[in-house]
């Protein structure tokens, strides 16, 4: 009897505990579902949400698309408007030096020539009713951040060899035969150019080379507030300032070379003046001795001819070729390098060569080199770009190692062609 009543509790007991482990079992199965249907909510309203973010973000996006293209065409309209003021102005003053307009075979006339063609090619340049060429004011080149052949469109006119720069001439040293002339009569700004005529007056006036002259304030630049590596106080000797005047263009070292010329920097002006005239370069004119003035100003038919006069003298076309060069300053020791990297470049036989650069005039180089037998003077002026101007060069220098190959260096011929609007 005692045995079915402990038997009887002892199923009671596993109903009841089979029992609850049933109703644990439900609850917790509610309870998922419960939260899975709250996560779901949850979901789809955060879902909702974010759907709503996005379309308030493109709206936003939408009006300020909108917006910007509405000022783009605002801005377009008012430099369209601007631009067309500045050529018009500059059209006023426009007005051919001669009524002949010469033209030029196009460039597929010159990929393999038969023969060393003479190509002559010229926008018509602006004159004043004395004939002297006029050219656009400084702040019209500052305010447009344009160089003055672009402000003027020599830039559009073509030539065979498409060159970069928007004036050039090509001319024999000895024969004085013009092989390329492009805008030739155009006066431009001739930047750091200047520093050729500042040398021949130099070594003209025949100076001791060994004479110390000490850069000092008033050889600081207050025009376009280039830097030097010349501090103020730094001497030097007269022969090692018209080295890096040369060589590396220095600005300081070229004006401290005026300041210390008999009479001042004033004598020294009129003296690079008067041997402008004296050279016969009609269309130059110089007002200080660094280049740094826009106010220097001359064609390439005249820097043609500084170009051969200077290279009669050894000096010049030692320093102006030399590659590199230090000054000792107490324990220090400064290095300078040629600004034109040709000269570092064995396939060329450069003489003589000047590079220049401010804003209103562009990327300028001259130089004298001999090429397929011939020395050759090269004039480039407003290139476009920081490496064109060397980029011309070579441009040159195959045309005429080309059709000297053809034909030998001493065949020619003329041929014309009409400049691009």
């Amino acid at each position: 009897m005692v045995d079915q009543k402990f038997k009887l509790r002892w199923l009671v007991s596993a109903l009841m505990s089979v029992l609850a482990v049933s109703w644990v079992a439900q609850a917790d199965a509610a309870t998922t579902r419960h939260k899975s249907s709250r996560t779901q909510a949850v979901t789809k309203t955060s879902a909702k949400k974010v759907k709503v973010v996005k379309i308030v973000k493109i709206k936003k996006v939408q009006r300020t698309v909108s917006k910007s293209k509405s000022r783009a065409r605002v801005v377009a309209a008012k430099s369209s408007r601007k631009g067309a003021s500045v050529m018009a102005r500059a059209s006023q003053v426009q007005a051919p030096r001669s009524g002949i307009v010469r033209a030029m075979a196009s460039a597929d006339d010159l990929a393999v020539p038969a023969r060393l063609v003479p190509v002559s090619v010229h926008a018509a340049p602006p004159v004043t009713s004395t004939g002297r060429t006029i050219i656009a004011s400084p702040s019209m080149s500052a305010a447009s951040g344009a160089s003055f052949g672009q402000i003027y469109g020599l830039h559009h006119t073509a030539d065979p060899l498409d060159l970069k720069s928007s004036v050039a001439l090509v001319m024999d040293q000895d024969t004085n035969e013009i092989l390329l002339a492009k805008n030739s009569e155009a006066v431009l700004p001739i930047a750091s150019l200047t520093k050729l005529m500042t040398a021949l007056v130099v070594v003209e006036a025949r100076l001791p080379m060994d004479e110390t002259i000490t850069v000092t304030q008033d050889d600081v630049d207050t025009e376009k507030n280039s830097s030097s590596r010349l501090a103020v106080g730094t001497t030097l000797t007269r022969g090692e300032a018209l080295h890096l005047a040369l060589m590396s263009s220095e600005n300081r070292a070229a004006h401290a070379l005026g300041r210390h010329y008999p009479g001042g920097l004033s004598a020294f002006v009129t003296a690079m003046n008067a041997k402008a005239q004296q050279l016969g370069m009609r269309d130059t004119h110089y007002v200080e001795p660094t280049g740094l003035s826009s106010q220097n100003q001359s064609s390439a038919k005249d820097l043609a001819n500084l170009v051969k006069s200077a290279s009669q003298q050894a000096l010049i076309r030692e320093l102006s070729t030399s590659t590199g060069y230090a000054i000792q300053r107490g324990a220090r020791q400064i290095q300078f390098h040629n600004t034109n990297s040709l000269v570092r470049n064995p396939t060329w036989d450069i003489g003589l060569q000047k590079t220049g650069y401010i804003v209103e005039a562009g990327r300028c180089l001259v130089m004298q080199a001999r090429m397929a037998g011939r020395k050759l003077i090269m004039v480039f002026l407003d290139s476009s770009g920081k490496y064109s101007r060397l980029g011309d060069a070579e441009r040159v220098r195959r045309w005429i190692e080309t059709a000297g190959r053809h034909s030998g260096p001493s065949a020619a011929m003329q041929v014309t062609t009409q400049p691009r609007s």
